[in-house]
């Protein structure tokens, strides 16, 4: 993704999927996810329309973890 480049979050999961996740000290809910994808290595990435105000317009995130270091990080173009 463009935009900033990948920083850690916390994320929660719900039916094994990012529901929630904690990113500069703000909570962000997960509207839709809009693709899963498995990229060379160990790891996962999703890429989700999220928002930290239900008000508010949500936003493309891609969230990745990887299963090595059970970490997740996020970029956002």
């Amino acid at each position: 993704m463009r935009g900033i480049p990948s920083e850690p979050v916390e994320v929660w999961l719900r039916h094994d999927r990012p529901a929630r996740f904690v990113w500069r000290g703000r909570m962000y809910t997960v509207m839709l996810v809009l693709d899963h994808r498995v990229p060379v290595g160990s790891g996962e990435c999703w890429r989700v329309e999220a928002t930290p105000e239900h008000a508010l317009p949500s936003t493309i995130y891609e969230l990745c973890h990887d299963l090595g270091t059970d970490r997740w990080s996020l970029s956002r173009g």
